[in-house]
């Protein structure tokens, strides 16, 4: 179901801790999908991997198996850190690039960090 409800999500414009329709960052994908209310203030290149596991965990989330629904946080390059939803096609995600919510093919060149899930899945 956290899959569809981010495929509903592609073409929603990129904005820098956007948490509604008009624009949504990675953060605020994960946020909608899920229904959570999650802090902004965060740069847009957010490289501490260990605080949004933390956030993920004080949100009930556990670690998963990278199955379709899950949340996957991936590190494209550098430090940077980033969220995605898993699907059967790759994963969406906000683009900060292409300037709004898409999904991507798995990327060879971007590390998977670790897949999260809702403790009662």
């Amino acid at each position: 179901m956290a899959d569809r409800s981010a495929r509903d999500l592609i073409g929603v414009p990129f904005r820098l801790h956007g948490r509604d329709l008009a624009g949504l960052d990675c953060v605020g994908v994960v946020a909608w999908v899920h229904r959570l209310s999650v802090p902004t203030g965060y740069r847009l290149r957010t490289t501490d991997a260990g605080r949004v596991e933390s956030g993920l965990r004080g949100f009930g989330f556990v670690p998963g198996e990278g199955a379709v629904g899950d949340i996957v946080l991936l590190r494209p390059g550098g430090d940077q850190v980033h969220l995605g939803i898993v699907t059967a096609g790759g994963f969406v995600h906000a683009d900060a690039g292409l300037e709004r919510v898409v999904e991507s093919p798995w990327r060879k060149d971007w590390a998977v960090l670790g897949f999260w899930r809702r403790e009662t899945d």
